[in-house]
Parts: C-alpha cells; sequence; structure tokens
C-alpha cells in the first residue's frame, strides 16, 4: 500500500469511528464518512467493501489499540481496571463503539477475532495467576475477568439521571472507586 493509500485509509477509520461512536452503524451515513475523510465513497468500498466491513475494520483497530495500549497484569487486576478507566477518558469513543456492536451485532454469529483471541489470553492469564495462588479463586477465571472488565466501564455504562444522584464527579474519584471495587471482589483492603 504505498504512502497515500495507507494515509487515506487512515483518514476514513478516523472519519468513520467519530460517525460510528455517534450514530451507530444503521444511523451513519457512508457519505459523511467520506466527506470528513476528505475522499469518496468508492474509497470506502475499495478498502472495506461495505459499510458493515468498515464498521468491523474500526472495532477491530479500536480493539487492537486498547489491547496495545492496556495489556493485563492478572496480577494486579485493580490496577489493570484502573487502566481500562484510564484508556476509556482519553478515547471517549470506545465505550460508544463497544455499544453500538452490542445492540447491532449482538446475535450475528459474527465474532471478532481479535476480540475472542484478547479475551482468551486475558482468562488464561487469570488462571495462571489463580493457580499461582496470586489472585483469588472465588470466580471463575472469565468471569472475574468479565466483572473486571464491567467496573472499568462502569461510569461509562450509566444513565445520566444515575450520574446526577451520585455524589462522585471527578475523574479521580471515579477511578479510584473502580480501582477500589476489583480490589474488594479480590478480598484486598
Amino acid at each position: 500500500m504505498t504512502r497515500d493509500a495507507a494515509a487515506t485509509r487512515q483518514r476514513l477509520l478516523a472519519a468513520a469511528r467519530d460517525e460510528f461512536a455517534a450514530r451507530g452503524i444503521a444511523g451513519s451515513r457512508v457519505d459523511r464518512i467520506a466527506a470528513a475523510a476528505r475522499s469518496n465513497k468508492a474509497q470506502i468500498y475499495h478498502y472495506f467493501g461495505s459499510k458493515d466491513g468498515l464498521f468491523d475494520a474500526v472495532f477491530d483497530d479500536m480493539c487492537r489499540q486498547t489491547v496495545d495500549a492496556v495489556p493485563i497484569d492478572a496480577t494486579d487486576l485493580p490496577e489493570y481496571a484502573g487502566r481500562l478507566f484510564d484508556s476509556y477518558r482519553q478515547r471517549p469513543w470506545v465505550q460508544r463503539i463497544a455499544s453500538w456492536y452490542r445492540l447491532e451485532r449482538a446475535g450475528t454469529g459474527n465474532l471478532a477475532q481479535a476480540v475472542l483471541d484478547s479475551n482468551r489470553a486475558k482468562i488464561k492469564a487469570v488462571a495462571e495467576a489463580q493457580a499461582a495462588g496470586a489472585v483469588p479463586v472465588r470466580f471463575p477465571p472469565d468471569v472475574l475477568l468479565g466483572l473486571v472488565l464491567h467496573l472499568s466501564g462502569f461510569w461509562d455504562a450509566n444513565v445520566p439521571e444515575f450520574d446526577a444522584v451520585v455524589d462522585v464527579d471527578t475523574v479521580t474519584a471515579r477511578r479510584r472507586i473502580v480501582v477500589e471495587a476489583v480490589a474488594a471482589l479480590l478480598g484486598r483492603p
């Protein structure tokens, strides 16, 4: 791929990321994505095959970036959850796109291989930490990982009405709660 082609592809991914985060798959328009990327619809179909293919590429890229930026440390799951929380603050589109993915792709049978591979590797790391005695075995490794992942995204999953009645309004305080909640889940002080 030439440098111009790679740059065009990256602009399309960035524009699509913003469009999909705001409107989901069904509500997004390739015309808007192409215009925002200073490209054209033909390039979208050339590189990605379809709007769904473009969404898949955005989702895959987003997941790979998250895995690379926030590697798991199964022996310190509270801080891992805190670093995931930090990652979501730095890249607010991640939770929005993940929500659209769950809403519009659940039950289709099309599972993202990168996410499957990442989850399997994380579950294995948690299982190894449990076998070594570094992590309690109260929950199976897959369930424990799921709880940690959900706690890290807790503040992004709430409706505005919940946020309106909760007196935790700083990022620092919210991160601390995530870390402390995972520590409590593990039976740590």
